[in-house]
């Protein structure tokens, strides 16, 4: 007999009640064994299976998506570890690097080898000695004020003037890319990676490993400019 059915032949029974007992008696079923075989509750297919059954189906299927979200935990701890490494080698190469430029190629070659990326450009703020490797204050203000302001890297399309200022003759190739503020606290510059791929970096991205690195290369550019002033 159904919920319904109990409930119209004896109305002063809520269906509220019945499942308020059930929960404070979870064991009513262990004594009447026969009832429990009897109930039946409808398949998606259309066929009806036991109430054992369907709770069999309930727990494998949570066992399954379990299973799915350990081995998700699993995969996430394995590329921390992984950026933690990276991390701390490039960290150990930038305390290694005797100037500027040893700290610019350290950077530049972790993310080529690191990303797979197609063009990489670190471009500092007001370093007129070195066109390949300096952006002007005014480019700076103009087309990425923002990033600055928002202290944080974005990834996507980059306007035709923004791949200009940031990849030179490259910028006509480059499809996506992801840009680092580099600030310590001031304006140093700008760290781009850029790929041929227009899906390769997308605003819906993770940017964690981008920004810590962005942090130590800013606090290498520092150091150096600091001792060379």
């Amino acid at each position: 007999m159904s919920t319904q059915e109990a409930t119209a032949k004896n109305p002063a029974i809520q269906v509220e009640e019945i499942e308020d007992y059930l929960r404070e008696h979870p064991d009513f079923f262990e004594s009447r064994p026969e009832l429990l075989a009897e109930m039946r509750i409808s398949h998606a297919s259309g066929n009806a299976v036991s109430l054992i059954e369907h709770q069999i189906n309930i727990l494998r299927n949570k066992n399954t998506q379990l299973e799915k979200k350990l081995l998700d935990l699993v995969d996430v701890a394995r590329d921390n570890e992984h950026l933690s490494t990276r991390l701390h080698h490039l960290a150990l190469g930038l305390l290694e690097a005797e100037n500027l430029d040893a700290v610019l190629s350290i950077a530049q070659e972790l993310l080529r080898n690191e990303l797979k990326a197609d063009h990489v450009s670190i471009r500092l703020i007001g370093d007129d000695q070195d066109k390949l490797h300096s952006i002007t204050e005014a480019e700076a203000s103009t087309y990425f004020d923002d990033l600055f302001i928002n202290h944080r890297p974005v990834c996507g399309r980059l306007s035709a003037e923004q791949k200009q200022a940031l990849f030179g003759e490259q910028a006509e190739e480059i499809a996506s890319s992801v840009v680092v503020p580099l600030l310590d606290p001031e304006r140093l510059g700008i760290l781009a990676v850029g790929s041929l791929d227009e899906q390769r970096f997308h605003p819906g991205m993770g940017t964690l490993f981008m920004g810590t690195l962005g942090e130590l290369v800013s606090r290498a550019i520092r150091s150096h400019r600091d001792s060379n002033g």
